[in-house]
């Protein structure tokens, strides 16, 4: 087992193995003296859990560094996010900390607005590693593994506001409020969806534009040892 998982982190590129250390890291930061504490499982967890057995996952099918720092960067900004469940990301008291004015009253938001970015970059972050794998591992032609890649954005956004509006029937009424973060708007589910849209139609047109395989890049394997 321990040989298993040795030889499994082994095989990583030393830039993935330092990702996975600092996302690891940021994950434990972030709960540090949690402010939300009956919610953090629900936040963390999951990403937890895809860190640890991310050796395994890249030792069966490897990724370019380019694909794996998206990924990374996506879920950094979630954990950071999770912290405050989202809803709650101070970043109108930083910024009147720092220029004496708020976020909302400048841009007349009437909630707090963190978990549209991280909506928008996950249509964004994403695109690159899933047109990757769509090309190295199911063959797809450059313009077919842009198309998939934005398809499985839309599925898996559907599929996790799916996973909200369950979580309000199996859990107790403010547990579910709380980790949903809907902050009283009709149409969250909507918004999110189309903003996570949003990211990934910027980096298809991008991608299309620059044509050929540009997105996809070089894998650095551990060269096998000579017997």
């Amino acid at each position: 087992m321990v040989s298993g998982v040795g030889g499994a982190w082994r095989s990583l590129p030393r830039p993935q193995r330092r990702m996975i250390l600092l996302l690891l890291a940021a994950i434990v930061l972030a709960n540090v003296a949690q402010p939300f504490p009956d919610l953090a499982p629900l936040q963390h967890g999951p990403t937890l859990v895809l860190a640890l057995v991310a050796p395994w996952l890249l030792q069966s099918w490897p990724l370019s560094d380019r694909a794996v720092g998206c990924v990374w960067l996506f879920l950094l900004l979630h954990s950071f996010a999770a912290r405050w469940i989202y809803s709650y990301v101070p970043y109108d008291d930083w910024a009147r900390l720092l220029t004496g004015h708020d976020i909302s009253g400048l841009l007349g938001l009437r909630r707090n607005g963190f978990d549209r970015l991280v909506h928008f970059a996950f249509g964004a972050l994403l695109m690159t590693p899933l047109a990757e794998v769509a090309q190295r591992y199911g063959r797809m032609a450059h313009r077919w593994s842009l198309a998939f890649a934005f398809a499985a954005i839309g599925l898996g956004s559907a599929l996790y506001e799916i996973f909200e509006w369950l979580l309000t029937i199996v859990a107790a009424g403010g547990t579910a409020d709380y980790y949903n973060g809907q902050q009283g708007d009709l149409w969250d589910a909507q918004k999110d969806m189309a903003i996570a849209h949003a990211g990934a139609a910027l980096i298809f047109i991008r991608l299309l534009r620059q044509g050929g395989r540009p997105h996809i890049g070089k894998l650095h394997l551990p060269q096998k040892e000579q017997h």
